[in-house]
């Protein structure tokens, strides 16, 4: 079931409006002490007021520091509500992105393009897990560009749980040289979700930034 989820709440206080309040508690404290420094300061050696206006516009400018960052926190935070909105327009649809992870799930295998500089006639595909071990790997026909797709058999001849996987290609030439490919993935957006701002697609059961989408097809 396509689902729009995030971890963040409304209720759960930021650190922003943790440190204004602290902040204002504090304030009033340091305008009783100094109240009191004022009181039984030495009239022989009495302070004088410029040291007074310079302890409060310190104070003060840390005050205003922490009401501009939480500021700043709410309008991350309707930035992020309005992204997940717009992006819960792509649940259903087929996503391409330009990253080299994407998600195998039980029904779906992961999926990928490619796209060398030039002509290709060895090409080596490793597929590795979310923690960087290498899972699988394979020979694929030597082509300049092309798609890859892997149903999860592992060189053991097992089926590797669904999760994220990360494909690396190394391309060489006929002189041996090798070559950069650019790798894309694609796959059905299943849900939207959002996480300390960034708004994230998930495809296959793997969640890709949805600043790396590059295309978007019905």
């Amino acid at each position: 079931m396509a689902t729009i989820t995030s971890p963040i709440t409304g209720t759960a206080p930021t650190a922003a409006t943790t440190a204004a309040k602290q902040t204002d508690v504090d304030f009033n404290m340091f305008l009783k002490l100094l109240t009191t420094q004022m009181q039984n300061q030495d009239p022989l050696k009495p302070m004088e007021s410029t040291e007074y206006t310079q302890q409060l516009a310190q104070f003060t400018q840390v005050q205003q520091s922490v009401k501009q960052t939480g500021t700043l926190d709410s309008i991350l935070a309707q930035l992020s509500t309005q992204n997940m909105t717009q992006a819960s327009g792509f649940i259903g649809k087929t996503a391409e992105f330009d990253s080299a992870v994407t998600g195998l799930s039980a029904d779906r295998p992961a999926q990928w393009s490619y796209k060398a500089n030039s002509s290709v006639t060895e090409l080596t595909a490793t597929i590795t897990d979310s923690s960087g071990k290498q899972v699988s790997s394979a020979t694929i026909m030597p082509d300049q560009s092309g798609a890859f797709s892997w149903d999860g058999t592992m060189a053991n001849g097992a089926k590797a749980p669904p999760g994220a996987y990360t494909l690396a290609l190394k391309a060489s030439t006929t002189t041996g040289t090798t070559i950069p490919v650019a790798i894309t993935t694609s796959g059905r957006v299943d849900d939207v979700m959002s996480n300390g701002g960034a708004v994230t697609l998930g495809v296959n059961g793997a969640q890709i930034d949805m600043s790396k989408l590059v295309r978007l097809t019905g």
